[in-house]
C-alpha cells in the first residue's frame, strides 16, 4: 500500500481531494457537467488502482494530474464532436485512447510533457479494456 508518509495511508480523497470539483473545472457550458462526471466515475477505478500499485508518490501525483489534463480535453473533444456526447464515456475514452497512448491535447504542451502524458494513457487504455473483457 502506498504510503503518504510512514505511518498514514494514501487514499483517494488525499490523492484527488479535488476530484468532485474536476468536471465543473471543465465545463464550457452547463450540458458539459454530465459529462465531465461521467469521465470522473470512469476513472475512479483507475486511480483506486493506481494508489494500491506501489508506486511513487511523485509519479501518482503525475499520473493524477495527466488524468486531469486528459478529462479536459476529453470534453473539449465533446465540445467539437457533439454526436460523442451520446455515446458511453468508456466508448469516448477507448476511441481517443491507443496502444500507444493519448490524443495531442490542446493548447499543445511539450514533447516530454506528451510522452508522459501519453505513459498515463496507455495504462488507463490497458485497464478499461481488461474491464472491457471481464
Amino acid at each position: 500500500m502506498i504510503v503518504a508518509s510512514s505511518r498514514v495511508p494514501l487514499t483517494l480523497e488525499k490523492y484527488c481531494p479535488d476530484l468532485d470539483d474536476w468536471a465543473r473545472h471543465w465545463c464550457y457550458e452547463p450540458r458539459d457537467l454530465a459529462c465531465g462526471q461521467q469521465f470522473v466515475e470512469s476513472i475512479t477505478p483507475f486511480l483506486q488502482r493506481l494508489l494500491v500499485s506501489g508506486l511513487a508518490p511523485r509519479t501518482l501525483r503525475r499520473h493524477r494530474d495527466y488524468l486531469r489534463l486528459l478529462g479536459a480535453e476529453v470534453i473539449r473533444r465533446i465540445q467539437e464532436d457533439p454526436p460523442l456526447r451520446k455515446q458511453s464515456m468508456q466508448d469516448v475514452l477507448l476511441g481517443l485512447l491507443e496502444d500507444d497512448g493519448g490524443p495531442l491535447v490542446y493548447p499543445p504542451i511539450s514533447e516530454s510533457d506528451q510522452i508522459a502524458f501519453d505513459g498515463t494513457c496507455r495504462k488507463l487504455y490497458r485497464f478499461l479494456n481488461q474491464q472491457k473483457n471481464q
